[in-house]
């Protein structure tokens, strides 16, 4: 448990740690539901960042590649879950991202236009070029700004 009360919880498996607040994740919607991602190389890191937005209800659910992973040289992942029409939770996990500096960005300082990935098309494989993401970060925000739009 990561609250008292029990309602955020922590569940740890050999490939993956998820951060689960039980009262709001059952409002996901398989279909619907989706992915911001980004790539890390410090646990330690990764562990706080997925505590605080569990505890901070910035996501209903979130999740990041256990210490097994990266103890067998890989970067790891970490996902922020959300339903891809709420945009008041686009804008929520955007905002945190950029407080906790998780979106890269180019060698000019711009935010890269990363792509939010519905689960749907993970189980589909689609991945790298086959990839194509129908809401993109620069929907939200100024890339070369960060103000959002």
């Amino acid at each position: 448990m990561l609250s008292e009360d029990g309602r955020i919880i922590r569940v740890d498996n050999p490939w993956w740690s998820f951060y689960i607040d039980t009262k709001l994740a059952p409002e996901l919607d398989k279909h619907r539901c989706g992915k911001w991602m980004f790539f890390f190389n410090d646990i330690e890191f990764v562990e706080e960042v997925c505590r605080e937005a569990a505890l901070g209800k910035v996501v209903a659910e979130c999740k990041h590649s256990s210490c097994e992973t990266l103890a067998k040289g890989r970067r790891g992942v970490a996902c922020f879950y959300l339903n891809m029409d709420d945009d008041e939770a686009h804008r929520r996990v955007i905002a945190f991202m950029l407080e906790q500096d998780l979106i890269r960005r180019t060698k000019s300082g711009k935010l890269f236009n990363i792509g939010f990935k519905l689960d749907d098309q993970t189980r589909a494989r689609e991945y790298e070029a086959a990839f194509k993401a129908q809401i993109r970060l620069g929907d939200f925000i100024d890339l070369e700004s960060g103000e959002f739009l």
